[in-house]
Formats: C-alpha cells, structure tokens, sequence
C-alpha cells in the first residue's frame, strides 16, 4: 500500500532573498522570521546565528572561528492521493549543508530540521481540542496520530525520498515545560550530555508513531537540552558535521522563538524544568510573532480539515487500516 502514495518533492534556498510560497504553512519557524518590514534583517541574522553557531562547536582546525557556513533549503513534500496533479503539502522541513571555505569542499547535511506539517496542525489543534471540549479529564481521541505517523513512514519509504536523500531525517525540537528532565554520565563531543525524563511527552509519544525514538541533549556552550527525534543510531549514523549542521540551525531558532528557554542567563541545572514564564533571558533581536502564531494553528488545522482530511476521508481511512 505505501507505493499507493504518490509524493512530489520541491526545493528552494532558504536565504536573505526568501519570500514563503503559497502552501507553506505561516507559523513555520522560518516563514515567520521571512514577513514584514524587518523581514530580511530578520533572515540575515538568523543566519548569522546559525554560522556562529556552526563554527563555535566546529572549532577544531578554525582559529579565526568562520572557517564554515551552513546553507539551507527548504524541501516541500506533496502528496498526490488520486493522481490527477491535485497535490496537498504534506511535509515541509530544511536540509542543510555545509560548506568549507579553507578547502572550498561541501558537506551534505541531514534533512528534517523546522520539520512542519498541515496534518498535525489538525490533530494538536482541532481534532484533540474538540475531542477535550468540556471535558474535565483529559484524553486521546482513538488512533490519535495514527495518520500522521503512517504518512511520515510512507514518505520515508517511498521512491521520492530514497531518490533525493541518503539517510534517515533527524528533527531536533525544543523539550517540554511540562516535563522534568536529570542530567547523566553520557556525554557525546558534538550532542554534548546527555538528560532524561521519566515520562514521555504528547509531542514525543506523536512522533513515536512516526517511527521516531527521542533522546535529549545539551551541546558545550548551550543552556537548555533539544530534543532529537530519529530512527536508527543518532550518535553513529552521523558525522559530527552533519550533527553540528543539526544543532546550530535549530538551537539558532529556538533562541529566537523560545528564548526563555534557549537563551536563557542560566545553564540548566542536573534537575531541570523548562520554563516559558521566566524572565532572566536575553533576546535574540530578532522580530517574531507568536501570539500570531497560536492563532495560525488553528487555521492551518482547519485548512488540512477542509482540503485533505474531508475530501480524501474514505481514501485515507482505507489506507490507514491496510498499511504497514
């Protein structure tokens, strides 16, 4: 049944000159940094962070300390049900490379960083906001994520994936304020130490039916662990470059949109609880519009209600129950 799918794969750079296209989703980290008057300021210095970023955990052989920068792109997937050129976006992520300017060399880099996704904008902000409506305990709907899980792993699978990457996505994302992490004996020289939680959370549970095992680090020089999303082996299947490319981009972004953990003026302790209410952290100088994107969410959540859930719902259904 996975071969049923059919995905379509786009690139475009993501650099000071970027403008969103129509079908991406607006609250992704850096279509929201790429809107208003400040937009190019903003995109240069995102960029610049994620170059000194790159550089200070690349500091062997690199004295002046600019001997890298990391060059990104944006990879659209669609998803055409029927075949007919009636495409939705399904999946958006960066894909980064790294380029060595002291011998003029490119380095490939690992795909699935800002990973986005219309179909889990339903499910985390319509369909599990409505299945909780007036309701005192808290619960799942049934095959909560099912969909998603099951889509991700068909792509991943699928000729067009293969065909444009080499390895497995690894998605880094911040940890959770809910959630208490301890710190361990494991230290990684590019991840750094390594922390963990006695209990999972819901965003690491929905990527657990992605095929996704997490683990959560805190690189030198960083404040707050990031947790790694991966299916393989995260500390061999990947070179420190390629690991580097990872964390420089996405701690880049999280200083930006969650400074109040990634930019924080204290290092998280052996015991340590993220916290979106603190206020000792710096900011990143960098415009960007969270209020705005809460309220996105949920429109994002209806758009993939309205133009994919609904319309392809028997199709879908089908698949889900005959898929691996």
């Amino acid at each position: 049944m996975f071969n049923e799918l059919l995905f379509k794969i786009k690139r475009i750079p993501f650099d000071e000159h970027y403008h969103p296209s129509d079908s991406t989703r607006l609250t992704t980290n850096f279509a929201n940094l790429a809107r208003g008057e400040n937009r190019q300021q903003n995109l240069r210095k995102a960029l610049e962070m994620i170059n000194n970023r790159f550089n200070s955990l690349a500091d062997w052989d690199n004295p002046t300390g600019k001997r890298y920068a990391v060059e990104l792109e944006i990879i659209s997937v669609d998803i055409d049900i029927e075949k007919n050129n009636n495409d939705f976006p399904i999946i958006e992520v960066l894909k980064t490379s790294v380029l060595d300017t002291l011998h003029n060399k490119r380095y490939e880099g690992i795909v699935g960083n800002n990973f986005s996704s219309y179909v889990r904008d339903y499910d985390f902000s319509v369909l599990l906001l409505e299945h909780n409506k007036n309701k005192t305990d808290f619960s799942l709907p049934e095959a909560y994520g099912e969909l998603h899980g099951k889509l991700f792993k068909a792509f991943l699978n699928s000729t067009a994936y293969k065909d444009n990457f080499s390895k497995q996505p690894v998605i880094c994302l911040s940890v959770s304020s809910n959630k208490v992490y301890k710190r361990t004996q494991n230290i990684h020289p590019i991840l750094g130490v390594e922390y963990q939680q006695d209990t999972y959370s819901l965003t690491d549970d929905y990527f657990a039916k992605m095929g996704l095992q997490v683990r959560y680090f805190m690189p030198k020089q960083s404040v707050a662990p990031l947790a790694f999303y991966f299916s393989g082996d995260l500390l061999n299947d990947y070179s420190n470059l390629e690991l580097i490319a990872t964390i420089s981009t996405m701690e880049s972004f999280q200083k930006i949109y969650r400074p109040e953990i990634y930019n924080a003026n204290t290092v998280a302790g052996s015991i340590y609880q993220p916290s979106l209410s603190n206020q000792d952290y710096s900011s990143a100088q960098v415009d960007y519009d969270r209020v705005e994107r809460s309220q996105l969410a949920v429109k994002q959540g209806k758009f993939a209600e309205t133009h994919f859930i609904k319309p392809y719902q028997t199709i879908l259904n089908q698949w889900v129950a005959h898929s691996l």
